[in-house]
């Protein structure tokens, strides 16, 4: 944050004395310094606001004139990672000229003076982005003068279905009231995506005279604040082991952490070592070794949740660490896989591997659908159904959902929270059974809970989505997030099928070839004699690429990029199968096309811009055909092993580019000053 601007116009409580005998304004002034503004500008009205919003280039603070807080409320908002646009918003009673605001899933989808529905009020603060200033002063013109709000093209959009204009009193003129709410409705007016920032542990009212004034101190002053941010570290929902069984007491390893100096990334990298020698351990068997994996997987666990807790604490956001975060989170989870299906195998189970292989590809199958039906949720709030759509089963369980989440400790709540086998449960499910059972029983438990939980929330997802009717994949670059190579792009298009039952149609291919060639194996025969089936195989998984450029707004379009990787990973395994590859060597082959999808599924999740290398990975479709090409000529492991080696190669090349030399280039690029004056 560079610019924090108070905006004093309406706010009656401006010039009130605090406890300390300086004006509310001042304090806040100070306030917005401690939290990390470099530069504080009071203005008087909005059209001074928007002049000054013209001139920068930053995220900016505003604030009105009459929140009484503590500074870390503001820190928090300064430096809130949810979104680059983040309101305050309050559950104080409505106040008048006080905007109303009704949230979905952490938006701001609704703002305005009277909503019956609403679910708080605006806390007379915000942050914009950097990409939304203009439309903050356009909003600051707009709700300035008597014109409707109007966008960049100089239409005055609507604010809902009905076409609701922005909030105007009985004259025409702009709704009475403190500026900064004016402000903020405008804003929302827009379209401009706001995420909501709740206030939990520490206080913030907004004051009208000086009674609410000296209230609103006393409760900022009854609360310890760095009590409170330690408690604040921890998110405010999570699992049911890790809310009971480690969030009880990672706090204190978070605050000594802090003293130490320690940054969430290295503890993140600290958390990647102890699972790896649990890894290790699992794979050496013994009972004592897998005891002491099971310790070091818990206590892996315990650090990665820290280092979520340190950034909290510490305010220590930054894309590359949320980025490696999800990264690590994937790896240290299938070394774990890694080290168990070695255990299993060693112990004398002949498909430990398989094993390992399967839960891989099954809990990354689940994540991408789990990554989608969030960004499904997300637009769905953004573009809510009309209220006379709520009937059906989608639309009941879709309620049935919502009374669940809200009844917080309930049994139906952690029963909700626990089946789906959130990261806490798997980890905790690893641990007891592989230190009490061994490998074999562990990766079965996992294989077990992971399929009903991936049925249960299939099939529930599923009817939701359908009556939710929202397409995702065309608000994004869905070439890229399907991982489309050049071939897939040059595919007719087969339009009246559909993308989602085209690859559903190509994973059956390498699936049912797959289970031939394990029967074959398992009845102790030679697979080898199903090579010349792979060009079949591969024929049928190319069919998912005739909806590569076919529109995906289907209500359940959302699965495509899941059954495309499902796809890719059971023909590679019936490549490695037939081929006669190492089964370890199949397991790092499609460990390597994970790492690959998950950049992408973070790059999504991050708001960030795609792999600057993709376009060398060869896309799914490149990548099956030479696999088969290698098989068919007998150099099925070399293959293998040659195109995991590249892809690795290119990713490690990426995550160099993205994250050092184009950042350096860029931070270079910013430091050369430009020269004026006309050519001599």
């Amino acid at each position: 944050m560079t610019l924090a601007i108070v905006l004093a116009a309406g706010a009656p409580a401006a010039g009130l004395p605090t406890g300390t005998g300086e004006p509310l304004t001042d304090r806040l002034a100070d306030q917005l310094r401690r939290a990390g503004a470099d530069r504080v500008a009071a203005v008087a009205d909005l059209d001074e606001l928007a002049a000054l919003v013209d001139t920068v280039t930053g995220p900016v603070v505003v604030t009105g004139a009459d929140l009484v807080a503590h500074t870390a409320v503001l820190r928090h908002l300064a430096t809130s990672p949810v979104g680059p646009t983040v309101a305050l918003v309050l559950t104080d009673p409505p106040a008048a000229g006080r905007t109303a605001v009704r949230e979905e899933r952490g938006q701001v989808v609704e703002a305005g003076p009277a909503l019956a529905d609403a679910t708080g009020v605006f806390g007379g603060a915000l942050r914009v982005g950097a990409d939304d200033l203009p439309a903050l002063a356009a909003a600051a013109r707009a709700a300035s003068s008597t014109a409707p709000a109007r966008d960049a093209s100089g239409t005055a959009p609507a604010r809902d279905a009905s076409g609701t204009a922005p909030a105007r009193d009985a004259s025409g003129a702009p709704a009475a009231g403190p500026a900064v709410d004016r402000l903020f409705a405008a804003l929302t007016d827009l379209g401009t995506l706001t995420f909501a920032q709740r206030v939990r542990l520490l206080v913030a009212h907004r004051v009208t005279e000086p009674a609410e004034l000296a209230a609103a101190e006393a409760a900022v002053a009854g609360v310890d604040e760095d009590r409170a941010e330690l408690r604040l570290s921890v998110k405010e929902r999570d699992d049911f082991f890790t809310s009971y069984f480690v969030s009880t007491w990672s706090p204190y390893v978070t605050k000594g952490c802090a003293r130490l100096g320690l940054t969430p990334t290295g503890v993140t990298m600290v958390s990647v070592l102890f699972a790896l020698v649990a890894a290790v351990l699992f794979g050496a068997g013994g009972r004592p070794a897998l005891v002491a994996g099971a310790v070091l997987l818990y206590l892996g666990f315990v650090l990665d949740c820290v280092d979520g807790q340190l950034a909290r604490y510490t305010r220590h956001f930054s894309a590359w660490g949320g980025w490696l975060d999800t990264m690590a989170d994937r790896a240290k989870e299938y070394l774990v896989y890694a080290g168990l299906g070695y255990g299993a195998t060693h112990a004398g189970f002949r498909y430990g591997w398989a094993l390992a292989i399967a839960a891989m590809t099954l809990q990354t199958v689940r994540h991408m659908t789990d990554a989608w039906y969030g960004v499904l949720h997300d637009e769905a709030a953004r573009r809510p159904r009309p209220a006379a759509s709520g009937g059906g089963i989608g639309g009941k369980l879709n309620a049935a959902s919502t009374r669940v989440q809200a009844d917080t400790g309930s049994v139906s709540y952690w029963l909700k929270r626990t089946v789906v086998f959130p990261i806490g449960e798997r980890w905790a499910l690893i641990a007891v059974t592989a230190a009490l059972f061994g490998p074999l029983v562990s990766l079965v438990s996992v294989l077990v809970w992971g399929v009903l939980a991936f049925a249960y929330t299939g099939a529930l997802r599923t009817l939701r989505a359908r009556w939710m009717w929202v397409p995702v994949l065309d608000t994004v670059d869905a070439t890229l997030h399907r991982d489309d190579g050049p071939l897939a792009a040059r595919l007719p298009v087969v339009r009246p099928m559909g993308p989602l039952t085209l690859a559903v149609i190509g994973a059956l291919g390498p699936a049912a070839l797959l289970v031939v060639g394990l029967l074959r194996l398992a009845g102790d025969g030679d697979p080898g004699g199903l090579r010349w089936w792979l060009p079949v195989a591969l024929l049928v998984l190319l069919v998912a690429g005739l909806g590569a450029g076919a529109a995906h707004n289907g209500p359940l379009d959302w699965l495509v990029p899941a059954a495309l990787r499902a796809g890719e990973y059971l023909f590679a395994a019936v490549v490695g199968v037939v081929g006669g590859v190492p089964a370890w060597l199949i397991f790092g082959y499609v460990f390597v096309l994970t790492v690959h999808h998950y950049d992408l599924t973070a790059r999504l999740e991050k708001r960030q811009a795609a792999p600057p290398l993709h376009p060398w990975t060869l896309g799914w479709e490149g990548r099956s055909v030479l696999l088969t090409m290698a098989a068919i000529a007998g150099f099925a492991a070399l293959g293998m092993a040659t195109l995991g080696t590249y892809l690795l190669v290119v990713f490690v090349a990426s995550v160099v580019l993205a994250w050092v030399v184009l950042p350096a280039r860029a931070t270079r690029t910013a430091a050369v000053p430009v020269r004026g004056g006309s050519p001599g």
